[in-house]
């Protein structure tokens, strides 16, 4: 069974869980905040800016495109630090996030 089908409905999922939660953009970050060398472009995008406009359609991209997935992949604990801890959707974001990393680990999350 290939990951393709679970991680394009995590990415769904979580897409979702931001558009209910209001922190869905309806605008992209200007097109230099994409130019970081940073990991998460954490100098350049807010924690959920770069779920919205790279992890999750870079994801939808290689899925689309039948490339192999990422092999060792985990995002929530850069969340678990980046996102204040009373944010009121950081433990429903974090969930969702541990869920997508338990895909490629083989955990349960």
């Amino acid at each position: 069974m290939t990951l393709h089908h679970p991680v394009r409905q995590q990415l769904l999922t979580l897409e979702a869980l931001m558009r209910d939660r209001d922190l869905w953009q309806s605008v992209a970050p200007d097109i230099s905040a994409f130019d970081s060398d940073q990991p998460f472009c954490m100098d350049t995008l807010a924690p959920f800016e770069w779920l919205q406009w790279v992890l999750i359609p870079r994801m939808h991209a290689l899925l689309d495109s039948g490339h192999p997935l990422p092999q060792a992949f985990a995002v929530a604990p850069y969340y678990e630090i980046a996102l204040e801890a009373s944010h009121p959707a950081r433990d429903v974001i974090l969930v969702q996030l541990q869920h997508l990393d338990a895909l490629f680990t083989g955990d349960d999350a």
